[in-house]
């Protein structure tokens, strides 16, 4: 293994190397020699920074953002995954024959922004407009009922809105590093085999937002592949019907002429626990606690799959600040059936 030698090293093996080659009467206490080693050295030593930089940039596993892009560019194609607006519906109310144009710009209390982009006429003082968050990111995803407010006053239209029942959904934000990695090392790993179960997941993996996927083949019978898949990152982890059928047109395209494909959403199965006797009882102990068994399931929950107690009871010791817990609930492994996918339900502090 190669050891990177440090900048004093350096300079004394210069410096040595530089006196050795002069007699005895030539070494001054200032003599040239000294300032020669430093500033040889000093160059050295960046250089030996610069390949030891280098080295980590070449393999994708060490590699630094710019450079991780570069790899996904070359085995992804697509590359990091950008961006995406969250789009659905607004409802307004008003007098009849009022109207909406489009691109006018709404908000939620939070300062969330949110434009239509098409014009509606209000019909017996109701109307529902397209709509889209004015900003690409997860934080434009929007529950259906959320209130809105509009920007600027329209006449003949409340200045109080709704998303409608559907939401804003769809939008995600740009990929981070170690998930654009991940997708590189499969890549890597798991070349592409013409249509295995590891292709289907990885081009599920392509679309904007989606975190996680399952491929199960011939769940409907000879020759169909069925995907299930969640977007970690929105306000609700389970896909809607139109952001199954993005996943479904954009795996359509890619799969092989032979394969009836079905992409579907789980069915999300809140994970209910009883928690007593936690020692320190303290709200940053429970919120430890909470995002322990969080990331355990997202970790480990599949559709289908099973929750080992033994893995709920390590999530909660190894939150941070817990001494001590007994979990009451559940009391054994709990198991799904086919297309169910365990969630975190209520936690229950007794």
């Amino acid at each position: 293994m190669f050891a990177r030698p440090t900048l004093a090293e350096l300079i004394n093996r210069t410096l040595a190397d530089t006196t050795s080659r002069l007699s005895a009467d030539e070494l001054l206490r200032r003599a040239d020699a000294e300032v020669i080693a430093r500033v040889l050295a000093g160059a050295a030593h960046g250089l030996y920074g610069y390949i030891d930089w280098l080295s980590r940039q070449i393999l994708p596993d060490t590699s630094e953002a710019e450079w991780l892009e570069r790899h996904a560019s070359l085995w992804l194609r697509e590359g990091r995954k950008p961006t995406a607006a969250a789009t659905g519906a607004v409802n307004f109310t008003g007098i009849s024959g009022s109207v909406v144009p489009a691109g006018t710009v709404l908000q939620t209390a939070a300062g969330v922004q949110v434009a239509t982009t098409v014009e509606v006429t209000l019909a017996a003082g109701t109307g529902s407009a397209a709509a889209s968050a004015v900003d690409a990111g997860a934080a434009g995803n929007l529950g259906g009922g959320t209130p809105l407010s509009l920007v600027s006053p329209i006449a003949g239209v409340q200045s109080a809105a709704t998303v409608a029942s559907g939401g804003l959904v769809g939008g995600s934000d740009i990929e981070d590093d170690e998930a654009l990695r991940g997708r590189v090392i499969s890549r890597i790993q798991q070349p592409p085999q013409g249509g295995c179960a590891y292709d289907y997941e990885a081009w599920a993996l392509q679309v904007e937002g989606v975190t996680r996927a399952w491929v199960y083949p011939q769940e409907l019978g000879l020759g169909t592949v069925t995907i299930r898949f969640v977007r970690d990152d929105d306000t609700s982890l389970i896909p809607d019907a139109g952001e199954v059928a993005v996943v479904q047109a954009h795996l359509e395209a890619l799969r092989p002429v032979t394969a009836q494909v079905t992409v579907m959403a789980p069915v999300a199965v809140p994970l209910d626990l009883t928690i007593t006797g936690l020692v320190p009882d303290t709200a940053a102990v429970r919120a430890a606690i909470e995002a322990e068994v969080t990331d355990l399931l997202r970790r480990e929950a599949l559709p289908g799959g099973t929750i080992l107690i033994s893995r709920l009871r390590e999530a909660i010791s190894i939150a941070a600040g817990e001494a001590d817990h007994a979990l009451s609930s559940p009391t054994a492994n709990i198991t799904h059936d086919v297309g169910q996918l365990a969630t975190l339900g209520t936690i229950t502090w007794a």
